[in-house]
């Protein structure tokens, strides 16, 4: 492919859409871009379950007559979805076989905005099965890879998602986080992941994912492509906000595992986490060390709410003897503690406000993104539900209280290693505080810029 479509492939949301609105280029020349790609990429790294070629040009073909004045915001860009967001006329299957095949009626409210805001929709990404592992690996769609690394994960659950666009087959897929499932794909592939406050993003038609856990997004390779995705998705005025300086914070560091998870940080990682702290010391903002008031009571009740919401998935499968054991086994452990979600929900306000406490001192929050560069593919190949979710919590322990709590949380790069794995670490607000991490996150970009590195499968 010639530098030039390389270079187009890589320009990114905001880029891609310029280029359609001062016509440099079609709508359909960029789905032809994409698709080409995914045609020449994609068997090296499995981040697509199903390619909507056929339809995708022919909606570029629509999006070329439409008037300027009638276009959206992401006229004209290609759009990887999630295989948990309903796409008409597709099957959803939450990355198992024990579905039917059973075509959806509609769009979900997500799905349905994007393509409202011009966007193209070219292809549905793998998730591992239910969502609920942070790598993509099942028994029916096989193995998807990393494109920095391909003996390594892209991440979970959105990992078809952060291959997709960290190898430039599109530059923007849809994610949604219920543990860390927009953050972990963006800490291992060198993407920007903004999981937006709870209710940010309508779940529609659902009401609430995993009992209250479930977040949607988008991964893309810039702070600014985010923004303004966001800002279609929403409505309101998020493009803006990576041009505003966030002023001198006040930031706390905090490497603390909450109780009782056990976890190490691997020295790449801490090396990441130190080496921003300093960046941030550097661009004017006081860093202190300050922990969360994390406790045990809120870790029991975050896996009886993530556990159940596995159970109740499990339950709604039309052929639940296909699910792969580690699954009937999380499912199960889901049914026993379902008898505790009342409380865990009862708790829910109390345990936010002790986390939110640390927010009376500090601006930001700042911690590892994960334990450990991305996983070995095939680490937990045949191994029990049990043992999986423990390896999983040792891996991103620093993430899934702010699910519980609902804040707005983002991954964000913090380079390499001498190897070329990424690294990352994770920011986080008060509530409702997205326009702070936006802003600090595109100051870190711009000190330490990120999205011009391309992977070596693509």
């Amino acid at each position: 492919m010639a530098a030039t479509e390389v270079d187009l492939a890589f320009a990114g949301v905001a880029r891609q859409a310029a280029f359609v609105r001062d016509g440099e280029a079609s709508p359909r020349e960029l789905v032809e871009l994409a698709l080409a790609r995914i045609a020449a990429l994609d068997p090296q790294l499995n981040a697509f379950r199903v390619v909507l070629a056929d339809q995708a040009l022919a909606d570029a073909d629509r999006a070329g007559s439409v008037a300027a004045d009638d276009r959206g915001p992401l006229h004209g860009v290609p759009v990887a979805i999630k295989d948990d967001q309903a796409v008409a006329g597709q099957a959803l299957t939450l990355g198992s076989g024990a579905h039917l095949d059973q075509r959806q009626p509609a769009d979900s409210e997500m799905v349905r905005r994007l393509r409202d805001a011009g966007g193209i929709v070219v292809g549905i990404t793998r998730v591992p099965e239910l969502t609920q592992w942070p790598f993509t690996e099942t028994a029916t769609g096989g193995i998807t890879r990393n494109p920095w690394d391909v003996n390594r994960t892209p991440g979970g659950s959105s990992g078809g998602s952060g291959a997709a666009v960290a190898a430039g087959m599109v530059p923007v897929a849809t994610a949604s986080d219920g543990a860390g499932s927009i953050r972990i794909p963006a800490a291992c592939c060198a993407l920007f992941g903004l999981k937006p406050h709870r209710d940010r993003i309508p779940l529609a038609p659902g009401d609430e994912g995993w009992h209250g856990l479930a977040h949607l997004g988008v991964l893309t390779r810039s702070v600014r492509d985010s923004a303004l995705v966001l800002d279609a998705l929403t409505g309101e005025d998020w493009a803006s906000e990576p041009d505003v300086q966030p002023g001198r914070l006040r930031i706390a560091l905090s490497t603390k595992i909450p109780p009782p998870l056990l976890a190490r940080l691997e020295p790449e990682q801490h090396v990441a986490l130190e080496e921003t702290a300093a960046l941030l010391r550097d661009l004017g903002h006081e860093v202190v060390e300050r922990d969360p008031d994390y406790s045990p009571r809120m870790s029991i009740a975050l896996v009886t709410r993530l556990l159940s919401g596995v159970h109740d998935e499990a339950r709604a499968m039309p052929f639940p003897e296909r699910l792969e054991r580690r699954t009937r086994q999380q499912a199960f452990a889901g049914g026993q503690l379902r008898r505790l979600l009342g409380w865990a929900r009862r708790n829910e306000a109390a345990d936010a406000a002790r986390l939110n406490a640390l927010f009376d001192d500090v601006d930001v929050l700042l911690t590892p993104a994960l334990a450990s560069l991305p996983l070995p593919v095939g680490r937990y190949e045949g191994r029990s539900g049990p043992v999986t979710f423990d390896g999983a919590t040792r891996f991103v322990p620093w993430l899934p209280a702010w699910n519980h709590a609902g804040n707005p949380a983002a991954a964000v790069p913090a380079g390499f290693t001498p190897g070329g794995v990424p690294t990352a670490v994770q920011l986080v607000a008060a509530p409702r505080g997205e326009a702070l991490l936006l802003r600090l996150a595109a100051q870190l970009e711009a000190a330490r810029p990120w999205a011009d590195r391309r992977p070596p499968v693509s």
